[in-house]
């Protein structure tokens, strides 16, 4: 059901951007539903930039065309519709910040990002360039996630290219600690879990990593329950982390379902995390889904799921996502220093293989 008009926010802008595009021909379509992706990481509500008399075409995605739309929107409100489930629940950046800047102290607990790319699977940036972009940010640690050998379209890495990008990593913490530049890159990868929950890497090559983030990439449109799914992942002996959970992806998939509250009861059994993933088209768990993971207690891990060094922004917004869930700091894997989250992945890794 619609509801009366009203200021327009930016998430309101990229529901009617979508909704917009589900009539446009190409090539506006393509070009309304870019912009209502982008509209999330705009870094100032349109409605301000209309009314400082600037363009909206400072804004990703937003050219002449979308600024004329745009403004006409904003100028005389239409209804908003009800976004459908596969638009639901996503932050904006200025949501997100505004969400921060009320809890500053939470955002200064924060001493690292749990989940990103580089050159070697799919990334846009050497390992080097994300760490000295994380060094920028003042973090402590960070984990390489590249994929693994089997999601060979994201140029998943094998067992020998993991060795070798861990002698790199060994090269790059020498040359920190050489400047006494506090960062450390930790060695981890993006393990792809079949639907049985079973990893595409030997144990071989992974008991020497320091995380290992475990994921789904396939069979994820089913429609039936997945619960059994998720708890054979969670009870996979590699994985200390259950990356992008419900595998969802803003206007193009919905992701799976289950028993949630099961499934995270398991987690905080096993004492292991599932990811908050801050991309800003993944935002998964989704707001629904943190809070009852917050309420069963289990652990939460945030990573951007960054693709190159400019994306470490994204981080702002896993961590409001989880302030306005109400999950308690001494939850989140990215509050923890470098040795208190080495002994807990060590402690979950050691109890696993039991």
């Amino acid at each position: 059901m619609a509801t009366p008009p009203r200021a327009l926010d930016n998430s309101d802008i990229a529901e009617l951007l979508a909704v917009a595009s589900t009539t446009a021909k190409y090539p506006a379509q393509k070009a309304l539903r870019r912009a209502a992706r982008r509209a999330f990481l705009w870094p100032e509500q349109a409605a301000d930039l209309l009314a400082a008399g600037r363009s909206l075409t400072e804004l990703s995605g937003v050219g002449p065309f979308l600024e004329q739309v745009i403004r006409g929107w904003l100028q005389d409100p239409p209804p908003i519709p009800e976004p459908p489930a596969l638009r639901q629940g996503f932050l904006t950046l200025p949501q997100a910040r505004a969400a921060l800047r009320a809890e500053p102290a939470w955002a200064d607990a924060l001493r690292g990002d749990l989940q990103m790319h580089s050159v070697w699977s799919d990334g846009s940036g050497t390992i080097a360039d994300m760490a000295e972009a994380a060094a920028q940010r003042g973090y402590e640690y960070i984990a390489i996630t590249d994929h693994a050998q089997s999601l060979r379209i994201a140029g998943g890495i094998d067992e020998r290219q993991l060795a070798e990008q861990g002698a790199e990593i060994a090269e790059i913490n020498a040359s920190f600690e050489a400047l006494d530049t506090p960062l450390r890159v930790l060695q981890s990868i993006e393990l792809n879990l079949n639907p049985q929950g079973e990893g595409d890497m030997p144990r071989t090559a992974l008991d020497g990593l320091d995380l290992v983030l475990g994921c789904f990439h396939s069979a994820l449109r089913k429609k039936e329950d997945q619960t059994e799914r998720y708890i054979r992942a969670l009870r996979n002996p590699d994985i200390q982390i259950l990356g992008h959970p419900r595998g969802r992806i803003y206007n193009f998939r919905l992701g799976l379902t289950a028993d949630w509250p099961r499934v995270f009861g398991v987690a905080a059994e096993l004492d292991k995390a599932v990811e908050i993933d801050s991309y800003p088209d993944r935002q998964d768990l989704s707001p629904d889904l943190v809070r009852l993971a917050a309420q069963a207690g289990c652990r939460i891990s945030l990573g951007t799921d960054a693709h190159g060094p400019t994306q470490l922004e994204f981080i702002e917004l896993g961590l409001a996502s989880a302030l306005l869930a109400g999950v308690r700091a001494e939850r989140i894997l990215n509050f923890m220093t470098r040795e208190e989250l080495l002994a807990w992945a060590n402690d979950v890794r050691q109890v696993s293989a039991q």
